[in-house]
Formats: C-alpha cells, sequence, structure tokens
C-alpha cells in the first residue's frame, strides 16, 4: 500500500454516505496521486469527478494537505441546503438582511479564507448561485447577503460531483462558463472495480479498523474470500467494501473470512471485476447503457441492501437494542450532511424540526438544545 488516506473523524460516523479511506496502490490510483501532486500547490480550482463513495472529499483533503495553505479546510454539500438558505450559507449575512437574521455571520467562503472550500455535488447548485459563484471566482472576493461592501478572499475551491455536468450544461441545468472555469484541473477518481489493485489493501485496512473497534485478534483474508473481492462489482464503491468486511468480521469463524462471509454471492459479481452494464457510471458508460431510470432503480436496490446489511448485522450479533443504534446512526448521519445544521437536518430526513430536536435529546447529542449549525459556525471562525 503505497498511500493510505482516512478521514479525521471517520470512526464517529458509522452509516456515513462517505467513503473513509482512500489507497493508491493500483496503477490507476498512482498516476491520479501523481496528477494530484502536480496540481495541490497551485491555486487552480479544481473538478473531482467520481461515483458516489469513492473517496472524492479525501481526494480533496489530500489536495489541501499538500497546498501549503495555512487556513482551514471546509466542505459543503451544495445538495443540503434550500434555495433560499445556500445564498446566506455560502456568502454570508448582515443582520437583518431576512426574517430571523438577528446578526451578522460570515459564510463559507469567509469561513475557509486562507484555506480550502470543498463544494461537493456541485452539479446540485441552483441555477442563480452558480452566477455568483462564477462571479466569485473571478473576482475573488464576496459580498455578504444585505450588504453593499465586499470581502476580499484567499480561497482555493475544489469542487466534485458525481453526475456528468457537459450532459447538464446541454440540458441547461448547469452554466456553461461556470463548468469550465471549475475544470482548470480536473481528476477523475474512478470506481472501485476499475481500481482492482485498491480493493485488497483496502480490505486489509478495514479489516484492522474494525478489529481495533471490535476488540479482536487480526482477522485474515482467505485465498477464495480475497477473490471474490476482487471479481465482484463494488457498486456501491468504497463504503459497500467497508460495509462488507464489517459484517465479515462479526460473523467469522477461526479468525478467518470466508467467501461466504462476505454476502455477496447474491450480489451482481462478473470475469475480472467488470461491473453490470446497469451499474455504470454515466461518466464511463457506453452509448448502449441502460436509461438513467433503470441505472437510478439499480443504485436504489444496491443502498436498500447495504442498509438491510447493516441491519442484519446488528441483529445477528445479539444487539438487544438495534432500534435504538439505527435511529441514532441516521440521525446522526443526517445532521453530518446537513453540516449541524437543524433545520436542514429536518428537512433531510422529513420531519418536523421539534421531532429532530426530541432525537437528539433522546441520544445525548451535545448542544441538542440549540442550533447545532449555528455552534459549528462559530466554531469555524473562532
Amino acid at each position: 500500500m503505497s498511500v493510505l488516506l482516512t478521514l479525521p473523524t471517520s470512526s464517529h460516523a458509522a452509516l456515513s454516505i462517505r467513503a473513509k479511506a482512500l489507497v493508491f496502490n493500483d496503477p490507476r490510483s498512482e498516476a491520479l496521486l501523481t496528477l494530484a501532486n502536480h496540481i495541490a500547490p497551485t491555486d487552480a480550482t479544481a473538478l473531482i469527478i467520481g461515483e458516489t463513495g469513492t473517496g472524492k472529499e479525501l481526494l480533496a483533503r489530500y489536495l489541501h494537505t499538500h497546498s501549503g495553505r495555512t487556513g482551514p479546510f471546509i466542505a459543503v454539500n451544495c445538495g443540503a441546503f434550500s434555495e433560499t438558505l445556500i445564498d446566506a450559507e455560502l456568502f454570508g449575512h448582515e443582520a437583518g438582511a431576512f426574517t430571523g437574521a438577528s446578526q451578522a455571520r460570515q459564510g463559507w467562503f469567509e469561513a475557509a479564507n486562507g484555506g480550502t472550500l470543498f463544494l461537493d455535488e456541485i452539479g446540485d447548485l441552483p441555477l442563480s448561485m452558480q452566477v455568483k459563484l462564477l462571479r466569485v471566482i473571478q473576482e475573488r472576493q464576496i459580498v455578504r447577503l444585505g450588504s453593499r461592501r465586499t470581502t476580499p478572499l484567499d480561497v482555493r475551491l475544489v469542487a466534485a460531483t458525481n453526475v456528468d455536468l457537459y450532459d447538464a450544461v446541454q440540458a441547461g441545468r448547469f452554466r456553461a462558463d461556470l463548468y469550465y472555469r471549475l475544470g482548470v484541473a480536473t481528476l477523475e477518481l474512478p470506481p472501485l472495480y476499475q481500481r482492482q489493485g485498491d480493493i485488497l489493501p483496502l480490505a486489509q485496512h478495514f479489516v484492522k479498523v474494525y478489529a481495533e473497534r471490535l476488540k479482536i485478534a487480526d482477522i485474515a483474508i482467505g485465498e477464495p474470500a480475497r477473490q471474490v473481492l476482487l471479481d465482484y462489482g463494488w457498486p456501491g464503491n468504497i463504503r459497500e467494501l467497508e460495509n462488507t468486511i464489517h459484517y465479515a468480521m462479526i460473523v467469522c469463524r477461526d479468525g478467518v473470512i470466508r467467501a461466504e462471509d462476505l454476502r455477496l454471492g447474491h450480489r451482481p459479481v462478473t470475469a475480472h471485476g467488470a461491473r453490470p452494464l446497469a451499474q455504470v457510471h454515466p461518466l464511463t458508460a457506453p452509448e448502449t447503457a441502460p436509461p438513467a431510470a433503470t441505472e437510478a432503480k439499480t443504485e436504489e436496490a444496491s443502498l436498500q441492501q447495504q442498509l438491510r446489511a447493516i441491519l442484519e448485522t446488528l441483529l445477528d450479533a445479539g444487539e438487544a437494542a438495534a432500534f435504538e443504534q439505527i435511529e441514532s446512526a441516521v440521525t446522526l448521519a443526517a445532521l453530518e450532511i446537513a453540516h449541524n445544521n437543524q433545520t436542514q437536518t429536518a428537512r433531510l430526513l422529513g420531519i418536523s424540526r421539534n421531532v429532530l430536536r426530541t432525537l437528539l435529546k433522546r441520544h445525548q447529542v451535545a448542544g441538542a438544545a440549540a442550533d447545532t449549525g449555528e455552534a459549528q459556525r462559530e466554531a469555524c471562525l473562532a
């Protein structure tokens, strides 16, 4: 294993949708790392393209770490905010700028000054905000909502997407000028099945992680299980691999993970790791790929399989409070996706804010009585 990247808080995100580890062992990954090392020291805006769960945020963090910048790394999911809030979230607002704005607040751009701002799921950004973002990139300054004063910025922007932005431009959902501005330095992160050399090193990493977490001796991956891991298509990419290893660590016997422990026998597997066409990402799909609706159903089925596997893991382990654990994990995962903003978290879960507060108190989340989004913002600005 040449280089291993992990999230700094990965141990606290049991159901995170993000990949929590990334290795550069496969030749394609090594070539990507070489390109990243060339891009990192520059101020060029970077665009990372890759499927969900491939490790885009980890690659963005690597660019920041090797950029020489002393400011913070701040990650923002563009799909986590409503159109009415995203302006104030990104660019800040003055007191009285809108109902409820009792005091002035910095936005994420100002919070990231001197560092790197990672805009994940940039394809979800509304067209009206795309215009403002383009102006910020060009002029290196922002104007808070409700203000006429400009604030200069020194922020490295890294964006990421799991959709084909070129197609989005053709469909009128994404501005062409912003697309070309973001793509000054483009990094394409291949899906896991196209990085055969990374699969086993990642599996070994997760074996070590869960051996420590489950307080058990080191577990070996048997040769038949290794071959199954290499042959599987991995539609859920690295996060699916982690879930698979976690389950196998719980059910394996005699200190060896066997092929049947992986629970991949009923899932789509093809020779040489080639994924069925229904699971090929739109960015790399040939012209004969199935309609988008079929791909969406395939991804939804994969996600449901992962959730079912997690539930079975808890039940098979004899957990007495499985429902409480799942409820807690889902609540905390949504809170993390919404960057600790309770209003957005409630919207993502489809519940009222009062119900969310009850859940946070029930699971003893610090600051449940206050808006934790504001608490995180204060921490970033401190």
